[in-house]
C-alpha cells in the first residue's frame, strides 16, 4: 500500500455548485481514496462549455423539463483536468500501470462495466453515465485534490507539458471522435464549423487524415487565424461570406463532402445540411440551449445524407495524449487564459463572453 506524502492537507479549496448560479469556492476535507482509487492532486482544470451551462442551470439550457438535469448540487465541478498521483494502493497501480508521482488524466465518463454498452465496448455510453463533475458519486476537479474511480479509465501524460496543454487532453479526445465518425477520405473537402477548442481539435484531427481539403468556418479572425495554424487549408468569415457559396464554388458546385458542427448555434445546423454534397456525411457533436427545426427533406429526398452524433472521446484518448506530447499544435495560443481557482467566476464569465478566450483553464 503507498501512503500520501505528509505534505497532504486534511481540507482543501473547492468550488461546490449548490444550484444555478450559485457556485461557491469552500474549503471541504481533502478526499480519501477507498480500495482501487487514487488520489490525485489536480494542476489544471479546464471550463468547458458544459460547465457554462450547468452552471446556469440545466432547464434554462435543454428547454424541457422533463430531461434530466446533468449537474446535481453539492457536487464539485470539472471534467477536464490533468494531475499528479499522491495516494494509490497496490490494486490501482496494477490496474493502471501507474504509481505515486506519475503525471495522469482520466477520461471524463467513468463506466460502471456492467450495462450493454459497456459490454460491447461502446462505454462511452454507459447507462448510469457517471462523468466527473457532474454527480456526487463522481466529483470533479475544481479542486486542490480528487479521486480517481476503481473504474475510471486512467492514462499517464508526459510532465514536460504546462499543466493547461495536458488537460486539453478532454477536448481533444472529443474533437477526434468526431473525426473518426465522420471516416474521411482522402479526397474529401471537409467543413469544419466553429473554430472554438472543440473545433480547432477537429481541425487537427481531420488532417491526420489528410483529405483533400479542410475549410472552417467562424465569425472571429483571430480563431480563424488560429485554425490555419492548426491544419486548415481555407478560413471563411462567415460574418463577411457566403458559407455555402463559396464551399460550393470551390468544389464544382457539389459542396463539402464532410461537415463537422462544432458551434452549438441553431443556424450551423441548416448552413451544414445546405453546404453538403449530395450523400455527405454530417457529424453534430455540439449541444444545444435549445430546440433546432431544419428541412428533414434535405437530409432524405434532397440529398440523402449521412446525420451522425458524436459523443465524448472514447477510445481516442492516446491518439489525443500522441497529438498533444508531439507539440504540433500552437497550444500556447489555444490555452489562452488560466486563472487561480479563486477566480472560477472570471473563468465562467470568460467562457461565456467567448471573444476574448479560446481555452479557459482553472490552477488549483
Amino acid at each position: 500500500m503507498s501512503t500520501a506524502p505528509a505534505g497532504v492537507p486534511d481540507t482543501m479549496q473547492a468550488v461546490i455548485c449548490h444550484g444555478p448560479e450559485n457556485y461557491v469556492l469552500e474549503e471541504v476535507p481533502v478526499p480519501e481514496p477507498a480500495a482501487g482509487e487514487a488520489l490525485v492532486k489536480v494542476e489544471a482544470v479546464g471550463i468547458c462549455a458544459s460547465d457554462l451551462k450547468c452552471y446556469h442551470g440545466a432547464a434554462k439550457f435543454w428547454g424541457d423539463a422533463n430531461r434530466p438535469a446533468w449537474a446535481e448540487t453539492e457536487v464539485i465541478p470539472g471534467h477536464e483536468f490533468v494531475g499528479t498521483i499522491v495516494q494509490l494502493d497496490d490494486q490501482a497501480a496494477e490496474r493502471w500501470g501507474v504509481a505515486v508521482g506519475d503525471r495522469v488524466t482520466s477520461e471524463q465518463i467513468v463506466p460502471c462495466w456492467k450495462c450493454r454498452y459497456c459490454l460491447r465496448g461502446q462505454y462511452h455510453m454507459c447507462a448510469p453515465h457517471d462523468l466527473y463533475g457532474f454527480k456526487r458519486r463522481t466529483p470533479g476537479a475544481m479542486a486542490s485534490y480528487m479521486i480517481y474511480s476503481g473504474d475510471a479509465l486512467v492514462h499517464k501524460i508526459s510532465p514536460d507539458l504546462p499543466p493547461a496543454h495536458a488537460a486539453f487532453v478532454e477536448p481533444l479526445s472529443c474533437a477526434l471522435h468526431a473525426v473518426e465518425r465522420a471516416n474521411m477520405t482522402f479526397d474529401d473537402v471537409v467543413v469544419v464549423a466553429g473554430c472554438g477548442p472543440i473545433g480547432l481539435g477537429m481541425i487537427a484531427g481531420s488532417r491526420a487524415k489528410y483529405p483533400a481539403k479542410i475549410v472552417a468556418l467562424d465569425m472571429a479572425p483571430d480563431k480563424l487565424k488560429l485554425a490555419l495554424e492548426c491544419g486548415a487549408d481555407v478560413a471563411i468569415n462567415i460574418g463577411e461570406e457566403d458559407a455555402v457559396a463559396a464551399v460550393k464554388d470551390m468544389t464544382g458546385g457539389y459542396g463539402a463532402d464532410v461537415y463537422l458542427e462544432g458551434t452549438g448555434h441553431p443556424s450551423a445546423v441548416a448552413q451544414g445540411l445546405n453546404i453538403l454534397r449530395k450523400l455527405g456525411t454530417y457529424v453534430e457533436y455540439s449541444v444545444f440551449g435549445s430546440d433546432v427545426s431544419v428541412d428533414w427533406s434535405i437530409i432524405s429526398d434532397d440529398k440523402e445524407l449521412d446525420v451522425l452524433g458524436a459523443h465524448l472521446g472514447p477510445h481516442t484518448w492516446p491518439a489525443a495524449i500522441r497529438m498533444l506530447e508531439s507539440q504540433l499544435l500552437p497550444m500556447d495560443k489555444i490555452c489562452t487564459h488560466q486563472l487561480p481557482l479563486a477566480e472560477f467566476q472570471k473563468g465562467l464569465d470568460l467562457v461565456a463572453s467567448g471573444k476574448e478566450s479560446v481555452k479557459v483553464s482553472l490552477i488549483p
